[in-house]
């Protein structure tokens, strides 16, 4: 894994029961691995890691597959924001096998929400200070400056 795309890391072990009839993980679980990674993020990151501390919806993502992801090993997930926006993030992730191998790839945009207004929300500056602090600098259009996806 490029450790300058990736500088945030999580372990998830790929599970029994994440295994289809074909031998492999079932494709829906890669968000669930892009998942797990992302809270541990927001934890690590923004020191967040309660339910009530979660204040983004999921909007959109996109995943590529690469390789099988076969059981049992731990997967190794790269995550980072890729673009920073006023009211969203975008997330950019690899998945990697025991040995190194890339097996899936993708990326996801969350919008900041509060819950109890039903509404988006801007981002926070101290959220925006912590995430710039990891993953920026950030340039014209909110996209991280030499890294691109």
């Amino acid at each position: 894994m490029d450790e300058s795309r990736f500088g945030f890391q999580y372990t998830v072990p790929v599970r029994f029961k994440d295994i289809d009839i074909g031998g492999h993980a079932h494709h829906s679980h890669a968000l669930v691995y892009f998942e797990e990674a992302r809270a541990a993020y927001w934890r690590e990151v923004l020191g967040r890691g309660g339910l009530d501390d979660i204040d983004y919806i999921l909007a959109e993502a996109h995943v590529r597959y690469h390789a099988r992801v076969l059981w049992p090993q731990q997967l190794r997930v790269g995550v980072r924001v890729s673009r920073l926006g006023k009211r969203h993030f975008e997330m950019a992730y690899e998945v990697r096998g025991a040995t190194g191998e890339l097996l899936v790839s993708g990326s996801s945009t969350q919008v900041m929400y509060d819950y109890e207004a039903g509404c988006p929300k801007p981002l926070s500056e101290e959220d925006r200070a912590a995430i710039e602090d990891r993953d920026g600098p950030f340039g014209p259009g909110g996209r991280a400056e030499g890294n691109t996806g």
